[in-house]
């Protein structure tokens, strides 16, 4: 951890040098962010607990609950180490199920169970979560580009899940090398499909995957994720249970919060969209959401996201020229949830199905990030419009309520009040802005904004090249 934060420092102290001060007065408060452990928090333990914590075999500790008889148990976030004295991130289950986050501080001697697991009941409590249906068979995507390190740790969760009938296929997207193959055929075997696509680009390789699954429902995640046993299970099964369903996005966390970088991200939302399962339905759209359908960032992201196998390749897939890899920078996945809902289809988000997203680490990974994002937006419009122009009149009819949505999404981001004594509003919690926003981030989303739809024709362009010369 120390060599991460030693590197990342490098690299900022090199951009404060070049910048005007202005940014530097940002970045100096940027550094400023401590790190943060990642954790999780099952308040459904057994009855009969004692109150003091004791260690347990997935290296946790439990605490008991005053007035319940239950336990509480405390594990590390995947990969980090047990948690010790200090501000804590938490994922907080009963029963299993995702119900909400806390950042707790657990002081110097304390029991970071019983602390941790007393903030944690003040928690809504919430609906009994209805029980799931058997899941249909189903297909993992990954497409991946030269990080064999990442993608053997995402496959070894996803190899982990107690989905009943599955299959992954791995997309190996322009490699230069033959790491990715290798590791599949010397680890994974038959366990794992490899797939080489040629043209670069992310909805490329998803459409690569697409063509390739054989089974009813195609999930797609990406391979710095590490997924919850129950992840594939929670994300399909909606499936069965509605066969209006077209589409299904779930929970991303923090893997990590190492970094100011991540700290910052997680702290205006992340990629979270909350604890409260939703359908959005085209044949009723929501009256909170003016928009809809054209604000799908709100609907999730492609880290974890699944379709109706049918219902996506009549859509088309993805467009090839969105995405990561692309000059449109992104929107692939945006594309794809309105091109389903645009056939009538329904969308669910579904807290259920939870993956750890290990975010990017450095304030030049932040400033790209923030530029990508505006981008992808305007340039998965600009595919919407080109590739359905029956959806024109509707989005025109949406633009003046766009552009104060573009305005929000782009403002300079103030922090927020915090929540319970002890605890703050957090990462994940969401929006909660435990840290303001810099004013450079939301100017370089702005601008990417503005380039989107030139880089979308940008990509169409170098796709039709791409394509000639794969012939």
């Amino acid at each position: 951890m120390a060599g991460v934060r030693r590197a990342w420092r490098e690299t900022v102290r090199v951009t404060r040098q070049a910048a005007p001060p202005g940014v530097r007065r940002e970045i100096d408060a940027f550094l400023g962010i401590g790190p943060v452990q990642v954790a999780e928090l099952e308040l459904g333990g057994e009855p009969g607990a004692e109150a003091d914590g004791t260690d347990t075999e997935a290296g946790g500790t439990r605490a008991g609950a005053e007035g319940t008889g239950r336990r509480a148990v405390l594990t590390p976030g995947p990969g980090s180490p047990p948690v010790t004295a200090g501000a804590v991130f938490v994922l907080v289950r009963r029963a299993g199920v995702p119900v909400g986050t806390l950042l707790g501080r657990v002081p110097e001697g304390a029991d970071p169970a019983r602390v941790l697991a007393g903030l944690a009941r003040e928690l809504p409590r919430g609906a009994p979560p209805e029980p799931l249906p058997a899941p249909p068979a189903a297909s993992v995507v990954v497409a991946t580009r030269e990080r064999a390190d990442q993608l053997a740790r995402a496959l070894d969760s996803l190899l982990a899940q107690d989905h009943p009938d599955f299959e992954i296929v791995v997309v190996d997207n322009a490699p230069s090398t033959g790491e990715t193959r290798e590791l599949i055929e010397r680890k994974y075997g038959e366990r794992v499909r490899y797939v080489c696509e040629p043209v670069p680009g992310l909805a490329v390789a998803h459409n690569r995957g697409l063509a390739a699954v054989r089974n009813e429902v195609v999930a797609f995640t990406d391979d710095d994720v590490v997924a919850d046993p129950r992840w594939l299970t929670g994300l399909t099964a909606p499936f069965a249970a509605d066969p209006r369903l077209g589409c299904a996005t779930g929970l991303i966390l923090p893997a990590r919060l190492r970094t100011p970088a991540q700290v910052l991200l997680e702290s205006h939302g992340g990629f979270a969209k909350g604890f409260v399962p939703r359908t959005y339905d085209p044949e009723h759209p929501p009256a909170d959401e003016p928009l809809f359908p054209f604000t799908a960032g709100r609907f999730g992201s492609g880290a974890n996201m699944a379709f109706r196998t049918a219902v996506l390749r009549t859509a088309g897939g993805f467009d090839p020229a969105t995405g990561a890899g692309t000059p449109a920078r992104g929107g692939d996945d945006l594309y794809g949830f309105v091109r389903v809902l645009a056939q009538g289809q329904r969308l669910r988000y579904t807290p259920r199905a939870l993956v750890w997203h290990h975010h990017r680490e450095t304030w030049r990974d932040l400033e790209t990030q923030a530029y990508g994002y505006g981008a992808g937006l305007t340039a998965y419009l600009t595919a919407i419009l080109v590739n359905r122009p029956a959806l024109l009149p509707a989005f025109l009819a949406r633009v003046p309520g766009g552009l104060a949505h573009a305005r929000g999404l782009t403002a300079v981001r103030a922090t927020g009040d915090g929540a319970a004594p002890g605890a703050r509003a957090v990462p994940g919690g969401h929006d909660s802005r435990t840290h303001p926003w810099p004013r450079r981030l939301a100017r370089l989303q702005r601008r990417g904004m503005l380039y989107g739809p030139v880089g979308y024709l940008r990509a169409r362009r170098a796709l039709r090249a791409a394509l000639r010369e794969a012939r």
